[in-house]
């Protein structure tokens, strides 16, 4: 990810996401804040995006479009409760992204069954990249 836009159009995506199921968790409000920090977006910023919705720039890049889906369930699964509009939403999103619908509910499948819903970064493309052949 290059540009500042870019950054906050990944968080207020994100943040939109959050907030599918009608609540902000503190779990998810800190994954979040964590996000805005390894993305160096100022705490000002970063609360501005829960009051307004910045354009959307779409991901060009299919590692990023991974990458995002991954955080977006990160975030699903943060507050330990998926919520009927979060199982609904993240596969439109992933949908969205042009990412392969199997590779998303294997993904989603093993993060259900995994220890604090957490699997690794590797294994997430690895994944996708077998949907490819």
């Amino acid at each position: 990810m290059e540009s500042r836009a870019e950054k906050i159009s990944l968080l207020s995506d994100m943040i939109a996401f959050a907030l599918v199921d009608g609540e902000l968790h503190d779990k998810e409000y800190d994954f979040l804040k964590l996000l805005s920090q390894e993305l160096q977006i100022e705490k000002a910023a970063f609360l501005d995006l829960f009051r307004k919705r910045d354009k959307i720039i779409p991901i060009k890049n299919g590692f990023s479009r991974i990458v995002h889906f991954y955080q977006l369930s990160l975030i699903m699964y943060c507050d330990n409760l998926v919520h009927k509009h979060e199982d609904i939403s993240i596969h439109k999103i992933g949908l969205k992204l042009g990412l392969n619908p199997t590779a998303m509910n294997r993904i989603l499948s093993l993060m259900k069954l995994a220890p604090n819903h957490i699997i690794a970064p590797e294994k997430v493309i690895c994944i996708f990249e077998e949907q490819l052949n």
